[in-house]
């Protein structure tokens, strides 16, 4: 599967991080609970270098609960504080305060021992297109301050959005790497919709995904193909034909919606 994505806003995304990292204390990392490593741009890691991290694997809900929390030791002993949560129920979202702040102690006790009270902790939010950016600024702010789409590319400028007198979140715009090498990671990107659906061939990748998971159709679906999909839901084209590119569609939907079962497309090494 070749994916070639790399809009122009990518471009003035990675400078907007080159800039305005030194103005944040720490970086907020949102990742996709189902594809953790996948989800992460490795382009970040150079952009972020050594301010602290937090590592949020959204979408949790959707996911198998033993390996997410696998990946979450897995982040940890890299050095990265971890909060499991689905901002779309606000699941494990109140946790992110206390662990910033916890992840963060050395700043705030210096800031203390100069008498430099009154000072917000600012953190750069960063993930690829369709993590949950958003979602999780707008569950932070209790409000709806951010534009929320389930597609990728709906950020496109950055803006600061204060959450308590404490903590300001900057929000930034989805940045995904320009090519992938690795069809695995092309893969579990379209599969999760960081990738826009106008550059995939649907049925390609349903079949793909069929043969990764067949289980996951027999008690959603009650078919092993397209075909028996298309049949049972009557999907039907002229000529009463299966029609096989709605049926690939949908199961990539209800896939995407976590209507097929907690699966997790990857484990930690």
């Amino acid at each position: 599967m070749n994916i070639q994505w790399y809009p122009g806003h990518m471009t003035k995304t990675r400078r907007m991080i080159e800039a305005d990292i030194k103005l944040v204390d720490a970086v907020a990392e949102i990742v996709d609970a189902r594809c953790p490593e996948a989800s992460r741009n490795p382009i970040l890691d150079e952009l972020i270098r050594d301010k602290p991290r937090v590592i949020i694997l959204n979408k949790s809900d959707y996911a198998d609960e033993n390996a997410t929390k696998d990946w979450k030791s897995f982040y940890e002993g890299k050095g990265a504080a971890v909060l499991i949560c689905d901002c779309r129920s606000g699941k494990g979202v109140n946790y992110f305060v206390p662990l910033l702040k916890k992840k963060l102690s050395h700043i705030i006790e210096k800031r203390r021992a100069r008498g430099m009270t009154g000072l917000s902790l600012r953190v750069m939010v960063v993930g690829i297109p369709n993590v949950g950016k958003s979602s999780f600024i707008n569950r932070m702010a209790n409000s709806r301050k951010v534009k929320v789409a389930d597609k990728p590319g709906v950020t496109r400028g950055k803006q600061w959005v204060t959450i308590d007198k404490e903590i300001e979140l900057l929000d930034t715009p989805g940045i995904l790497w320009h090519k992938f090498d690795d069809p695995d990671v092309a893969k579990k990107l379209a599969f999760t919709g960081a990738v826009k659906d106008e550059v995939m061939d649907s049925v390609e990748l349903a079949l793909e995904f069929i043969s990764l998971h067949p289980d996951a159709l027999k008690e959603r679906f009650n078919a092993k193909t397209l075909e028996e999909i298309a049949i049972n839901r009557k999907m039907l084209a002229s000529g009463g034909v299966p029609d096989i590119e709605r049926a690939a569609i949908a199961l990539i939907d209800e896939f995407r919606a976590g209507k097929l079962g907690r699966i997790t497309l990857e484990q930690p090494l």
